[in-house]
């Protein structure tokens, strides 16, 4: 019944994301075997001894200790040296991990990870990545069980714990917002100057609508009678819009931004609408963020397997700092990793908002943002705000 219900909801919930044709990355090292062969030849000489045998045929007495004892004690000696080796080189027992994340910003601050996993850096976890290009491919896969962590948009998070019965929680907040009012000019530069025209947009009834509909209210916009939103039904039709319009104005998510401006030099970023979002909250005591991508866990899997699931957020912690940090590098992976093509990522990185928010300020972000999209629609949420046992804390 859970399985039919998210397929359902899914769709309608979560927030538009890149039709393009998803792929399976899998990193794993492999395990080293000990060598049966030195431990054989240790323990041939051990069966072998018979100490009693050897003191029976001696015949003078003096003699005997003399045989006794060099068959008694060198055995064993061979024995422990021969185990030893094989001890040390008998490798703990990896715990599996399989790992969804989304084409875009989603996924590119893990390919740092990604890297090293595939060099097979991480002993005590093999970490499978499966990168795809359709966010329906998501919810189907954590309930069944054959995805153990996801990087989802922050909405179907909350619609994911609430029609799961709790079994999903969220670990962290991967990606702040992505949404940018870019046009075809200069006509642009504030929010009240979006009135009176029409803007190419994608993602009707999901948290691109939703976000863009409370920075306009927040500027005493109306989004039905002030402005004219002109839906799409994915991203790539908004650009295409964009481009065909002398005087268009789009709002789009990086890459795509990118994407545009690589393909007409006049595309012009003029808001940023994660700036427009903080500056609504400034002075709030729980003021939240725009938030696009988070990443979840299904519940069993935390409780049985606490240290990897902190071992997880570390590493991924360490490759958020290395994307922001080395563009050039990063995007080489990005490319590498078949994310999103290199010259785009170099660009657009710096503008993905990639970032790694765990415990209260999870809570207090993500809680936040939550609240802002119930108020304007509660099915936007999976129909309630998750309870306290959505946020984890290590």
């Amino acid at each position: 019944m859970i399985r039919k219900k998210l397929l359902s909801v899914v769709l309608a919930a979560s927030m538009g994301v890149f039709a393009l044709a998803g792929c399976t990355y899998t990193a794993s090292a492999p395990a080293e075997t000990a060598p049966v062969q030195e431990t054989a030849e240790a323990e041939a000489p051990a069966d072998e001894e018979a100490p009693a045998e050897e003191t029976a045929e001696a015949e003078p007495a003096e003699e005997a200790p003399e045989a006794e004892e060099p068959a008694a004690e060198e055995p064993a000696e061979e024995t422990a040296e021969a185990e030893t080796p094989a001890a040390e080189e008998t490798p703990a027992e990896k715990t599996a991990v399989n790992i969804m994340a989304l084409k875009g910003p989603t996924a590119m601050g893990m390919v740092k990870m990604m890297d090293e996993a595939a060099a097979g850096e991480y002993a005590d976890a093999d970490y499978a990545f499966s990168i795809v290009g359709a966010i329906d491919e998501v919810p189907p896969a954590l309930v069944k069980g054959s995805v153990d962590i996801a990087a989802v948009p922050a909405n179907l998070s909350s619609v994911l714990y609430n029609n799961t019965d709790g079994e999903i929680e969220v670990l962290a907040v991967n990606t702040l917002g992505i949404l940018y009012i870019v046009e075809n000019g200069d006509t642009v530069h504030s929010v009240e100057d979006l009135k009176g025209r029409t803007i190419y947009a994608s993602g009707k009834g999901a948290t691109p609508e939703y976000g863009l509909n409370y920075i306009l209210d927040g500027y005493g916009i109306d989004s039905e009678s002030d402005v004219t939103i002109e839906w799409k039904s994915e991203h790539a039709e908004c650009l295409a819009a964009l481009l065909a319009d002398e005087d268009g104005i789009a709002m789009l998510p990086q890459p795509f931004v990118t994407t545009a401006q690589l393909q007409n030099e006049g595309i012009r970023v003029a808001l940023d609408l994660t700036a427009e979002w903080d500056a609504l909250q400034e002075g709030k005591e729980d003021a939240s963020s725009m938030i696009t991508g988070v990443v979840v866990a299904r519940r069993a899997f935390v409780e049985e397997n606490p240290e990897v699931v902190s071992a997880f957020m570390d590493r991924y912690a360490a490759s958020v700092e290395f994307v922001n940090a080395n563009t050039d590098e990063a995007a080489a992976l990005v490319g590498g990793f078949e994310i999103i093509p290199e010259p785009v990522a170099k660009k657009a990185l710096p503008a993905c908002n990639i970032t790694f928010i765990e415990g209260e300020e999870l809570k207090a972000k993500l809680g936040g943002y939550l609240n802002v999209l119930f108020e304007q629609n509660p099915q936007a949420v999976g129909g309630a705000l998750p309870a306290e046992d959505f946020y984890y804390s290590r």
